[in-house]
């Protein structure tokens, strides 16, 4: 029996322990150890959850321990989840059963899919990728690294996600575009020209959004 331990105790780590719970081989091929935060008391006034074991910088791997990134922000998730590599740590997939991976689909290690996603033939995701409720990625699509995409969203057929990509509630991007490493897509967005490394886009048709310096 494998032990998980979820990194990040705070909303979405409870989100990706309901996950955890809801998966098949939970209780058969492992169990929920508990979570790995430096805010000791994120869970304070929650019920229902094991505990905060320690931070993800002071725990010391076991044998039989398992890991999930749970946490929002690309940069923070490649960055604790990275802490744990480097100690040796494996990463499993959570996955919900209500998950639809189509024929040919290849997914990496410590990846995230939520409840009602689907994802359509021959796309390829990598390792660390969040897929939040009701996403729906449409066929031949490539996801890289260490990208979220949010509830609700729609990916059409051929669109890559570069690394560290984080892509909103509620947007859309048509086919056969590319988003850049580290870029942003903001809520409810349409994405119909290829968005630029670093770039942060929004609206309907999406406009790269100028921050004043």
């Amino acid at each position: 029996m494998k032990h998980l331990l979820i990194i990040g105790a705070r909303g979405f780590g409870r989100v990706v322990h309901d996950l955890a719970i809801a998966m098949s081989q939970y209780q058969k091929e492992f169990d929920i150890k508990g979570f790995l935060d430096n805010k000791s008391d994120a869970l304070v006034g929650y019920d229902n959850y094991p505990s905060i074991i320690s931070s993800v910088e002071s725990y010391e791997i076991l044998p039989d321990d398992v890991f999930v990134c749970a946490l929002g922000d690309v940069r923070y998730k490649k960055q604790y989840a990275e802490i744990i590599l480097n100690k040796g740590g494996h990463f499993m997939n959570v996955i919900h059963p209500s998950a639809h991976i189509g024929t040919n689909v290849q997914l990496g290690t410590g990846c995230i899919i939520a409840g009602n996603v689907w994802i359509d033939s021959d796309t390829k995701i990598g390792d660390f990728v969040t897929l939040q409720t009701g996403c729906l990625i449409g066929h031949d699509c490539r996801i890289d690294d260490w990208s979220i995409i949010d509830s609700l969203s729609f990916l059409g057929g051929f669109v890559h996600l570069c690394k560290l990509v984080t892509i909103h509630p509620h947007s859309s991007i048509i086919p056969r575009l590319t988003v850049g490493d580290n870029a942003t897509v903001n809520i409810a967005s349409t994405v119909i020209r290829n968005v630029r490394p670093y770039a942060t886009v929004m609206g309907n048709p999406a406009k790269e959004m100028v921050f004043p310096k």
